[in-house]
């Protein structure tokens, strides 16, 4: 048997990098999808007068990175699921991911550091929920948050396990972790004593929940609230329904019934289309499993932006330290998701855009 050998002639032409964008269109790249349908400069001036120091007298030292294209880093990271380290490797390698930044081959890249420190001023200064608000108008302008019924579930995102003694972990429970490991301030910094553990369908899980309020007709994420994932998914309810909610559809399971939540739910004057719960001795009547399949025609739409964070864009997780910075990931992704959600619906035409 003889195998036939390709000869590589080692020569870059003049046209093989407009020749490997029409394959990447060919085949179907959702950065060149997304840069098609949204403009990023409407983020820019939120990003410049929160980041750039307009005091600054002279143009001395490195001229910072253009803000709108350290945004885009921090989306392909979400979209991707690709922590501080491996971006400016992806980024130099990948052809997309420089057309997407607008960056030609031998134009500088930040480095992880500079990522990392972007990031961190958009959490400390509250920018990524002020962009997330911002493009939550954006869509609300084009008549996408349509206002005609509302899904609230939560997802767990994952944070990396911590190695605690017993002592440790109790401490953290009881709500004293600022006192553990003062003497090695090191340590201290790499340990999150804000995520939890905690146990469904007998799995358990450690970090964090994303709890969000999603348009029914639109699928965009309306609110969100960042808690410990010990913390019941009914509990944030009130942070995240409004007044503008009043009068609508609310669509939950059953994990979102109680006196307390009927409470929450009568206040902004809402239909109540929680699913309905059995107990012990009183279970569903067929009516109420009837009523519930009915409900589920809707509320299952929201399972589907869960989805899509956990398989197109790799998964709900953080590699971060604190609520704080989880709060500002889950920001991003949530971001994510509404941009990415956007693309497909002016893609598909699936709900009529307002000009």
């Amino acid at each position: 048997m003889t195998t036939q050998k390709y000869k590589k002639s080692g020569n870059r032409g003049l046209f093989d990098e407009q020749d490997s964008c029409q394959k990447l269109s060919a085949i179907g790249n959702p950065l060149e999808k997304i840069s098609l349908v949204v403009d990023f400069e409407i983020f820019r001036n939120t990003l410049e007068q929160g980041i750039l120091n307009k005091d600054k007298r002279n143009n001395a030292g490195a001229k910072p990175f253009d803000v709108v294209m350290m945004f885009k880093i921090l989306i392909l990271q979400r979209y991707y699921g690709l922590g501080d380290s491996q971006i400016e490797y992806q980024i130099l390698d990948r052809l997309s991911f420089k057309k997407f930044l607008g960056l030609e081959s031998g134009d500088k890249v930040p480095d992880e550091k500079t990522v990392w420190a972007f990031r961190e001023i958009l959490t400390s200064k509250g920018l990524i929920e002020k962009l997330f608000n911002e493009f939550r108008g954006y869509l609300e302008g084009k008549g996408l948050i349509m206002n005609e019924g509302k899904m609230i579930d939560a997802s767990f995102t994952v944070a990396p396990r911590q190695r605690n003694t017993r002592e440790e972990n109790k401490m953290i429970k009881e709500g004293r972790g600022d006192e553990l490991w003062n003497d090695n301030p090191n340590k201290k910094r790499h340990k999150d004593i804000d995520a939890r553990w905690t146990k469904k369908n007998n799995e358990t899980f450690y970090g964090y929940k994303n709890h969000a309020k999603v348009d029914a007709k639109s699928k965009f994420i309306d609110k969100f609230k960042v808690t410990d994932a010990s913390v019941h998914d009914s509990q944030p309810l009130d942070d995240l329904l409004t007044v503008e909610d009043t009068g609508q559809d609310l669509y939950a399971d059953s994990a979102y019934t109680g006196e307390d939540q009927e409470i929450v739910i009568s206040k902004y004057q809402m239909n109540n289309l929680v699913h309905e719960k059995g107990y012990r001795n009183k279970p569903l009547t067929e009516e109420q499993k009837n009523q519930n399949r009915e409900k589920s025609k809707t509320r299952a739409r929201v399972e589907h932006v869960f989805g899509f964070m956990e398989q197109s864009m790799n998964g709900l997780t953080v590699r971060s330290v604190g609520i704080a910075r989880a709060s500002g990931i889950i920001g991003l992704i949530n971001l994510t998701y509404n941009l990415f959600r956007y693309e497909q619906v002016v893609r598909l035409n699936i709900i009529p855009i307002t000009i």
